[in-house]
């Protein structure tokens, strides 16, 4: 579990949008939570593969939009491009859940890119993986 990652993403939306005032989209403050179910779920590695795949579902349903062709939706580009069919459990479940309710959230927000959130997210991630959780320290100190 990463226990830094909302604080990482906070800063994270902080120096793409500036001091947490008006600037900011509503909807960050909605999906956050959302983000961080995903990283305690998977860890910070994981959910950085994660994030990439749901970059990549977003992806192909803003091509489909945008070429008018058949769209299979979000959950299904997510689920293959994250391959979560093949890892069924509680820890993914939460991830996908999350995920198509962070992404319903951007879709509906008229001041959110979802683009924006999934790079701030990754480098939260990033960010939160390199430093060690207290746990880990607590249980290397006692080594």
């Amino acid at each position: 579990m990463t226990h830094d990652f909302g604080l990482h993403f906070t800063q994270e939306l902080g120096n793409r949008f500036g001091l947490p005032t008006d600037s900011w989209p509503a909807s960050a403050e909605q999906v956050t939570p959302f983000f961080t179910i995903v990283v305690n779920a998977l860890g910070a590695d994981a959910a950085t593969r994660w994030f990439e795949g749901a970059r990549t579902a977003h992806h192909k349903v803003a091509a489909a939009e945008k070429d008018r062709t058949h769209n299979f939706g979000f959950p299904m580009y997510l689920d293959v491009a994250t391959e979560a069919h093949k890892e069924l459990g509680l820890p993914v479940l939460a991830a996908f859940e999350a995920t198509k309710a962070l992404y319903e959230i951007t879709r509906w927000a008229r001041d959110a890119d979802v683009e924006v959130y999934f790079d701030c997210a990754l480098r939260a991630c990033t960010r939160s993986s390199t430093q060690p959780s207290s746990a880990s320290g607590a249980a290397t100190a006692s080594r």
